[in-house]
């Protein structure tokens, strides 16, 4: 069970807690308004910060090739969310948008396929990086609109929601 003030991150689907302790002692360095370089147990990470949506508290982080999807719950949303208030409990999303202009690469979901918050939807190819599409809710696919190998510009649904 997390402690109080704990953080509960949700990364590409796995699920992480840290407190403010252990998010002081991480050796974090701004190289610029986008890039990072963190230090943690002597190794050197650099990160670089693809898209940010404060509101919703999640972030797309790119470090060594790879795209994490990360959302942050602090001790209030955690509470909330073990309520059934969570932030996803308030918002219906229909449609799931491209973030970028890109390539599809896989679709891991179907027609009429129910998925959990944190289920990858497809894989986008944007700037020679792979990117997880990730549901935030609980939902249920109406349609997929793209096939594997389609080009998508930036906005175009992807995926109807029912």
């Amino acid at each position: 069970m997390p402690a109080n003030d704990s953080y509960k991150i949700l990364v590409n689907g796995f699920v992480f807690y840290f407190t403010k302790t252990d998010l002081d002692t991480l050796d974090l360095i701004n190289i610029s308004p986008t890039e990072f370089n963190a230090i943690n147990n002597n190794q050197s990470v650099n990160a670089r910060l693809v898209n940010a949506s404060l509101l919703n508290k999640t972030f797309t982080i790119e470090t060594a090739g790879e795209t994490f999807e990360v959302a942050i719950k602090d001790a209030l949303d955690q509470k909330l969310e073990q309520m059934g208030f969570g932030t996803s409990a308030g918002k219906q999303v229909k449609e799931i948008k491209a973030p970028m202009p890109g390539l599809v690469l896989e679709i891991n979901v179907t027609d009429g396929q129910a998925v959990k918050e944190g289920d990858r939807i497809l894989i986008l190819e944007a700037m020679k990086m792979e990117n997880s599409i990730l549901i935030h809710a609980d939902a249920t696919i109406k349609k997929v609109n793209v096939k594997a190998g389609q080009a998508v510009e930036k906005g175009q649904v992807l995926v109807e929601l029912e």
